[in-house]
């Protein structure tokens, strides 16, 4: 058990939290002197909400880099300079600000101008992100996520906003806002300026929409301007991250045949609508979702892609958010002919505990256990049961939660893990014979 931990469970939840911001307030501005505060050298761009920070962030990244630009990035998935792209392996979206720090000097160093950073409601609420000069601040969405953590949902809007704030220093400070979110307003009055973005309204939308299984493709209106723009990764979700991405380039001066180009040039993010082919006769995906949100984006794009039988495997973290948990199983029993749960970094909380209230929230959508609801532990045996489940050219397998990341998390510690590696060898243990 971490000193963290062992010193969680020791002091009072409220002095515990009231000292945590001010712990790495300080570490924050150690880490700025140690590494000569190389933030101020940089261009910086932050990408936060509940869901869709990662791909946004990639396709501002890629659509830069494909210009020409000297841009680095980071995410929950990868983070590099340029070319030099390495993945991700601690368990969180914004690294400790040493780690930030120690980066952002290197990204300088290999003649990095721009940097795109993924940025999460954690590190804004902790002050990780201590001297950091945004200069463009892109909101994707807020929904249900993290209330274990922030306690209300307005406190959790509140942590988002401070990424918002801390733009609006900037002499630039743009905020590229999700119109049809519903705290739009409230972000966009934040920076000195804004630019909306949404799928049929804002400074920036979508028009003549053709969303297909492998990508999607639309025009992008801004004024008199007009874009086309392929996303490589489905989803009508990947229309408003790709669109926010577009806002980015026409701020910076991109040229339109730079923005098409740029967008087109991103053929996925690991562990977002991930197909895995070892050559099974049905479909077999891997997706990041892990919110209700999240939830109701992906089966909005699965479901109507699946004429057969679609199984669906996930979880829920322990120690985390519990009320979104029975909302997650009813949005999963409402789309998914089968459901099997089973862990996701369980931590030291009892997984049985976990499933249960999935269960609840599947039984209430009609779903029966030992029928078309099964409750599994090992995550591994739980894929294998959901493989096992179906035969037809038009059946799915989709696993939800996991994605891209490196390891899984028990109540005896924590361990390597690949879910897209997972899932081959399931897929090849089946048919192997064959």
């Amino acid at each position: 058990m971490s000193v963290k931990r062992v010193v969680k469970k020791l002091m009072p939840k409220r002095l515990f939290d009231l000292l945590v911001p001010i712990y790495h307030f300080i570490v924050a501005v150690i880490a700025n002197v140690r590494y000569g505060f190389p933030a101020r050298k940089l261009h910086i761009i932050g990408v936060t909400g509940t869901n869709g920070k990662t791909t946004t962030t990639t396709l501002i990244f890629t659509m830069l880099r494909e210009a020409g630009y000297k841009v680095g990035f980071m995410t929950t998935v990868d983070y590099g300079v340029g070319q030099d792209v390495h993945k991700q392996i601690e368990h969180m979206t914004t690294v400790t600000a040493p780690e930030m720090q120690r980066r952002l000097r290197d990204y300088h160093r290999q003649g990095a101008e721009w940097v795109v950073i993924e940025t999460s409601s954690h590190a804004l609420a902790q002050n990780r992100l201590l001297g950091l000069p945004y200069e463009m601040a892109v909101l994707t969405n807020i929904t249900h996520e993290h209330l274990e953590y922030h306690g209300t949902f307005d406190n959790y809007r509140e942590a988002k906003r401070r990424l918002f704030k801390m733009t609006a220093k900037s002499k630039r400070s743009l905020g590229i806002v999700n119109i049809d979110d519903p705290a739009a307003k409230l972000f966009a009055s934040t920076t000195k300026r804004h630019v909306y973005y949404g799928l049929h309204r804002g400074d920036v939308y979508a028009k003549a929409i053709q969303l297909q299984q492998s990508d999607s493709k639309y025009t992008a209106v801004a004024g008199d301007d007009s874009y086309a723009i392929r996303v490589q990764i489905p989803g009508e979700f990947n229309i408003y991250n790709s669109l926010a991405a577009v806002a980015v380039g026409r701020e910076l001066g991109l040229s339109k045949e730079q923005i098409e180009k740029g967008i087109a040039a991103l053929d996925g993010v690991e562990g977002r609508m991930m197909r895995i082919d070892e050559g099974q006769p049905f479909a077999a995906m891997i997706d990041y979702a892990g919110t209700p949100d999240a939830f109701e984006r992906s089966f909005a794009t699965i479901r109507p892609q699946v004429k057969g039988k679609l199984v669906v495997v996930f979880g829920s973290p322990g120690r985390r958010d519990e009320i979104k948990r029975p909302i997650q199983g009813e949005i999963a029993g409402l789309a998914a002919d089968e459901i099997i749960l089973t862990e996701e970094d369980d931590r030291d909380e009892p997984g049985e505990r976990i499933m249960g209230q999935i269960a609840a929230g599947a039984e209430k959508a009609g779903k029966v256990r030992d029928k078309d609801l099964f409750l599994i532990g090992n995550r591994s045996e739980a894929i294998e049961f959901a493989v096992s489940r179906v035969n037809s050219p038009n059946d799915m397998v989709v696993t939800l939660g996991k994605g891209q990341e490196k390891t899984i998390q028990r109540a005896n510690g924590t361990f390597a893990w690949s879910e897209p590696e997972t899932m081959r060898a399931a897929l090849r243990k089946r048919y192997k014979a064959k």
